[in-house]
């Protein structure tokens, strides 16, 4: 009996394996399952019914041929995984959204979060992953990232050559600003008070700033990017464009912001940037401070899904970008190499933080 007992053991302990690696062998079913629920329109068709749809009420509102039985089967299965993984609700009259597919709104631009999925699962984001493998063998001396051994380029240089993958990347990157400045506004509105100037790096077509401009009218704002990036922008009142390159120097300012900048590159040229930027603002008694929008690697609060979305995008910045994310250990060693006397983390924005560095 013990015997048995013990091969019963081995045995599950062997099936748990298994399915364990299936998991995480089809996980990109989910997020497949999700892009194609979005290009489909099923979050803003439930979303305009008004009330739990029923599934021939879905069926018969999408752009399918809905007499097909088979597709009818197939969008309840569609849905089925859909609502397991938490984006939709099921109940006896049919099916409602949840808070996160809220973020899957076509008429809520200013909180969706459907430009970056639909950017970060294109094939031009994806197809590096199949290069990891080859790129760790070649021990990147020919290639910085994945991404350019499998397009020939870097990201940024990939973007300015493809105008389609360039609209969709900076239209991704437009929303999550729209969707980080929101939550600013809300919590965090005293990190640009009492400023007279600031400078927006890397801030491309100005989201960030223009909210910013717009919430804070005495505050004069400057987007700076590369040349070709803001050329053709218009600026307002307060606000304005300039173009020009962050590695040479940056416009003065009583502070400077730089939001989802630094984990694109490696310690070395943080350090540059940062130095830059130190050049640009007066002193800490004077009121100058950088600003940054970043993720602090922290798998300490108990949070395991926050953390895996962190390591996930630390992942991405070492196969796209040549970047990483940082824990704070990491983030002190940058502001102590680029001259900087401390620095103040306000863990307010969900995955990520604002990092007030002072001169």
């Amino acid at each position: 009996m013990a015997l048995y007992n013990d091969v019963g053991d081995k045995i599950r302990a062997v099936m748990a394996a298994q399915a364990h690696i299936w998991n995480h062998t089809f996980n990109f079913i989910n997020s497949m399952s999700l892009k194609c629920a979005i290009q489909l329109g099923i979050p803003d068709i439930i979303h305009s019914h008004g009330h739990a749809m029923t599934l021939s009420d879905l069926v018969n509102a999408l752009p399918i041929n809905n007499n097909n039985a088979k597709i009818q089967d197939c969008i309840y299965r569609l849905m089925r995984i859909l609502i397991h993984a938490g984006f939709f609700i099921q109940e006896e009259e049919g099916y409602l959204l949840t808070p996160t597919s809220r973020l899957l709104l076509k008429d809520e631009p200013n909180l969706s979060a459907i430009p970056f999925l639909l950017a970060m699962l294109d094939p031009i984001m994806t197809d590096p992953w199949h290069r990891l493998s080859q790129w760790f063998q070649n021990d990147g001396d020919d290639q910085p990232t994945p991404f350019t051994t499998t397009h020939a380029k870097p990201l940024y240089e990939y973007a300015g050559d493809d105008a389609r993958f360039n609209c969709l990347f900076n239209e991704a990157m437009a929303s999550d600003a729209r969707i980080i400045i929101s939550a600013i506004n809300e919590h965090c509105k005293g990190v640009f008070e009492g400023l007279k100037s600031l400078v927006d790096v890397g801030g491309g077509s100005g989201t960030v700033a223009k909210a910013i401009s717009n919430e804070f009218q005495e505050l004069k704002c400057s987007v700076f990017d590369l040349p070709h990036v803001v050329e053709g922008l218009e600026g307002s009142n307060n606000l304005s464009y300039v173009g020009g390159d962050m590695f040479k120097s940056v416009p003065s300012a009583d502070a400077i912001l730089l939001k989802a900048i630094l984990h694109n590159w490696s310690n070395e040229k943080c350090v540059k940037i940062l130095k830059k930027c130190k050049e640009a603002i007066p002193s800490k008694e004077n009121g100058g401070k950088v600003i940054i929008i970043d993720i602090v690697v922290d798998n300490q609060k108990g949070d395991d899904k926050s953390y895996e979305t962190q390591l996930f995008m630390d992942m991405l910045m070492m196969v796209v970008a040549s970047g990483k994310e940082r824990s704070e250990q990491e983030w002190a060693k940058l502001f102590s190499d680029a001259g900087f006397s401390d620095y103040k983390i306000i863990p307010l924005l969900g995955l990520r933080s604002i990092i007030e560095v002072y001169p």
